[in-house]
């Protein structure tokens, strides 16, 4: 009877234990996050329930293969991910291209993702996708989820001067070109949506004003 009672005992301090850990996941996943990105200023605001809770530099789409422009939602996250692009597989490391964390946007071949050339934070240097520094890119994933919205804003405007507390409104004439595109959020339950070491295969882009650009697409299981 007494190790009866005991074994009851541990079992109710697991499922509490476990109870705790689903409540605190609960309350991360419904959660409402919003990433902002302003690609003229090049910087990324994490929005939690309205408030501004992180702003990053960023690297941004160079102007012959600049980043879109709309509504997009996370679709996948991968840790450590392959690198794949003309034949040529880079594995997890120092030299991946796209660092050591991807979140793969619901606008097809582009993603935030990290980088091997970190002077390129704060510049309009990629091929259309949102690169930041590795200790800032891991900070952020930790935190979104799939199914969270992503905002990539072309021009500065209310928005912007709001999240990012800056007043000019108007861009400068310098300003880069941008790829038009809306994808309406999807719906649905959110959930870690993490994998590891799956693909990031970097392909030809097709018939663009930019033909020449290399996107990026997150691959599982054989698929593209």
């Amino acid at each position: 009877m007494k190790g009866t009672g005991w074994a009851a005992a541990v079992v109710v301090a697991v499922m509490g234990i476990a109870a705790a850990a689903q409540d605190t996941k609960t309350a991360q996943d419904t959660n409402r996050r919003v990433i902002v990105v302003s690609l003229e200023e090049r910087k990324l605001a994490l929005v939690e329930d309205g408030q501004v809770t992180k702003i990053y530099s960023v690297a941004v789409g160079k102007p012959s293969t600049p980043s879109p422009v709309g509504t997009f939602t996370i679709e996948r996250r991968v840790a450590n991910p392959v690198y794949h692009h003309d034949g040529k597989t880079v594995q997890p490391g120092p030299g991946n291209p796209v660092g050591t964390r991807w979140m793969g946007l619901s606008v097809k071949g582009y993603g935030i993702h990290g980088t091997n050339a970190p002077k390129s934070i704060g510049k309009a240097a990629s091929h259309g996708c949102i690169r930041m520094a590795e200790a800032d890119l891991e900070e952020l994933f930790a935190k979104v989820r799939e199914g969270d919205t992503v905002e990539l804003i072309g021009e500065p405007n209310e928005e912007t001067a709001q999240v990012f507390g800056t007043n000019e409104l108007v861009p400068p004439a310098s300003a880069q070109p941008v790829l038009s595109a809306h994808v309406p959020a999807a719906a649905g339950p959110l959930g870690t949506g993490m994998a590891t070491g799956l693909a990031v295969t970097a392909e030809p882009a097709p018939s663009t004003p930019a033909a020449d650009m290399a996107k990026l697409t997150a691959a599982a299981g054989g698929t593209h």
